[in-house]
């Protein structure tokens, strides 16, 4: 598949992404204002964070497919990582924090309370539980057969992001039936918390794998980088044959850099420092 292609896949993902998150937000806050849910309400928040993480995402799509130039000669292919840093960020502060906050708030309230509004509540996170999934699954189809880092990381995003909005509206359904079949509010809070803490592992997760990327992760056994999906940066120290002349050493110089290309197309910013090795002292 071209960059091109693969770029206009995964720009199709994300849109679906940021169309049923920003659906879902805006149902999940109305259901949350209305029933005083806080498991409810830390879902909306999850949600939120997820819609401003997709244009995160977009904006990277977009920014790292610009030209190199004089000031940026290895291109931009970099801005996948940095905004997919930002996104980690957003889902840490938006989502992981605000959930903790329902969470403990929740226990400071009437244990006995009787919840109302409930039943829209949990309508609302059914419709949720299918549109995460349908989306999950349309990210998982996109990367499959893909490892590492050849996933881009706007859909590594987006798998991350599904994947834990699932098991989110998973925790908050159970802890809404529990708090209507039980009266006490505990079980909401511990949801919420449990929403909190998966935000907070999926975005120490996301910011790990973007910071790595945009300190340099090595690719094969030489002196690499990688400068974004589809370009690799390899340099490289040969040692020659005493007595090889000029034009033989500009010869193997292109037959290196063709088997590289051969072996590693992504390889396109291939630095070669040949020099003569010394001469075998005889015994």
């Amino acid at each position: 598949m071209s960059r091109s292609a693969a770029d206009r896949q995964t720009r199709l993902t994300v849109l679906v992404a940021l169309a049923a998150n920003l659906v879902i937000a805006a149902a999940k806050t109305v259901g949350g204002l209305v029933s005083g849910s806080p498991t409810l309400l830390s879902e909306a928040a999850h949600s939120v964070a997820d819609s401003l993480n997709e244009i995160f995402l977009l904006a990277a799509l977009r920014r790292s497919r610009r030209p190199a130039g004089a000031h940026h000669p290895f291109g931009y292919g970099k801005e996948r990582y940095f905004w997919a840093l930002l996104a980690a960020v957003g889902i840490f502060v938006m989502g992981g924090c605000f959930s903790f906050y329902q969470g403990l708030h929740a226990l400071r309230r009437d244990d006995d309370e009787s919840p109302t509004g409930y039943t829209a509540g949990l309508i609302v996170l059914g419709v949720a539980f299918v549109a995460e999934s349908t989306s999950l699954t349309r990210a998982l189809h996109q990367a499959r057969g893909k490892k590492g880092a050849a996933i881009d990381p706007a859909l590594r995003t987006v798998i991350a992001e599904d994947s834990t909005a699932v098991l989110g509206v998973s925790l908050a359904i159970a802890g809404m039936s529990l708090h209507l079949a039980t009266g006490s509010v505990v079980w909401e809070a511990a949801a919420s918390l449990g929403i909190g803490l998966l935000l907070v592992d999926v975005a120490f997760r996301l910011g790990r794998n973007a910071r790595d990327q945009l300190i340099g992760e090595s690719v094969a056994e030489l002196l690499t980088m990688r400068l974004g999906m589809h370009s690799v940066l390899v340099a490289a120290r040969i040692d020659l044959a005493p007595g090889i002349d000029s034009e033989r050493v500009e010869e193997v110089s292109m037959r290196i850099r063709h088997a590289m290309g051969e072996r590693w197309p992504q390889a396109d910013q291939v630095f070669l420092d040949i020099t003569n090795a010394p001469p075998r002292i005889g015994l």
